[in-house]
C-alpha cells in the first residue's frame, strides 16, 4: 500500500513539475531523475547495481 501511495505521489509531482513552464530547465531534469533513481535503489535493490554503474560512468565521462 506504501508503495502505491508513493508512485501515486511521484508521479503527480512530476506531472505538476513537467507542466510548469518556468521550471522547464535541463538541469532541473536531471535533478529529478537522479531523483528517482535515488528512490529506485533505495526501494528495488535488484537494480541498484546497475543505477550505481551507470551514474559512474557518466561521472566517468564528465
Amino acid at each position: 500500500m506504501f508503495l502505491i501511495a508513493l508512485y501515486v505521489e511521484c508521479f503527480t509531482r512530476v506531472r505538476s513539475f513537467i507542466k510548469d513552464k518556468e521550471a522547464a530547465s535541463g538541469i532541473e531534469y536531471a535533478l529529478l531523475a537522479a531523483m528517482v533513481a535515488v528512490a529506485l535503489v533505495a526501494f528495488v535493490p535488484g537494480i541498484s547495481g546497475r543505477i550505481t554503474t551507470m551514474f559512474t560512468n557518466i561521472q566517468g565521462a564528465l
